[in-house]
């Protein structure tokens, strides 16, 4: 990119002599410039950060980062390279280098995403805006992006198995700066199951370092607490522990099975209905298939079915992911 037509700047720093009036500064954060007015506009880095599971922002030793989460260190536009590393806009967030008046530049839409459109809805997710090649802009701009996606706000991600479903959830909250992913399957046992051990931590590698895990199926207490942004994986998952406390997998449950998991169900819509949250949450159709050939099968296929129906009329947004393509669902 060039910089008031006077000299070019990329993520390490200016390319040749920097005018008067300018300075430059190479930081752990991208490259940072600073007008004779006052302006300040970073070329975010783009590059792997932390690991993910390190240290807090606040945490990091002393002299990691130029920024502090003061308001004065925050910048009046950043530049990021969407495609590459998307993420650096909720770890920017984070640190408090974008603030309310940032302005988010998204670039890079180029082979690695799939199409222009495609670009563009990624970054309405993120508050970030998309120029066209060879525009101009000022800073702080003319133009500001459309406000994010933020709480509380609901929205369900449905789709079949291997459909990228959870991919898009995750996208979805890569600017947040807060993010508790609520992970309702099982614990992972390397010894017992190595396969579901990998998926899991498969998962836990794509994640963001800074999000934070909570593996717990009190989804109505976790969503009522909660502030930032949430993301649930999955209601499939849920319904599952659900209706295994109950004892509605027995051939012969309890009298008062079907009453609990109805219960439990309905405590979480009710928190679903009332959180202060941003949240995402995942979950699977299974109508779609074969008819169960067990009773129990059927139960769980007909309750999830049902509880998709009800999360979904309570959400800001239902999308249908289906082969790596979203769909808004109206």
């Amino acid at each position: 990119m060039t910089v008031d037509d006077r000299f070019r700047l990329r993520e390490s720093g200016a390319v040749g002599p920097v005018p008067p009036g300018y300075t430059v500064t190479p930081t752990p954060d991208g490259a940072l410039v600073e007008g004779a007015d006052g302006g300040r506009l970073l070329y975010a880095r783009s590059g792997p950060g932390p690991l993910p599971g390190g240290p807090p922002v606040e945490e990091r030793p002393t002299g990691s980062s130029v920024y502090s989460s003061a308001p004065e260190q925050q910048v009046d536009m950043v530049i990021v390279d969407a495609a590459q590393r998307p993420e650096i806009i909720g770890e920017l967030r984070r640190s408090g280098v974008i603030g309310v008046t940032t302005a988010v530049v998204a670039v890079g839409g180029d082979h690695r995403i799939r199409s222009p459109e495609e670009f563009a809805r990624r970054a309405r997710l993120w508050g970030a805006l998309v120029p066209g090649d060879g525009s101009v802009m000022s800073c702080p701009p003319a133009v500001w992006p459309e406000s994010r996606p933020h709480g509380p706000h609901r929205t369900l991600v449905t789709g079949g198995a291997r459909s990228g479903k959870s991919t898009e959830a995750e996208l979805r909250l890569l600017a947040e700066p807060r993010v508790v992913y609520a992970a309702t399957g099982p614990v992972a046992d390397p010894e017992a199951d190595p396969e579901w051990a990998e998926r899991v931590a498969h998962h836990r590698r794509r994640r963001p370092w800074w999000w934070r895990t909570e593996e717990t199926t009190d989804l109505a207490l976790l969503l009522k607490k909660a502030r930032g942004a949430v993301l649930v994986d999955c209601l499939g998952t849920w319904l599952t522990s659900v209706m295994d406390e109950a004892g509605l997998w027995e051939e012969e449950p309890a009298g008062d099975a079907e009453e609990r998991v109805e219960a439990a169900v309905h405590e979480l819509l009710e928190a679903w209905r009332s959180t202060q949250a941003y949240v995402v949450a995942v979950t699977n159709e299974v109508g779609s298939g074969v008819v169960p050939p067990t009773r129990s099968g059927r139960i769980f296929r007909d309750q999830l079915g049902l509880l998709n129906q009800w999360v979904g009329a309570e959400s800001e947004e239902v999308v249908l992911a289906a082969a790596g393509r979203m769909m808004e669902l109206p």
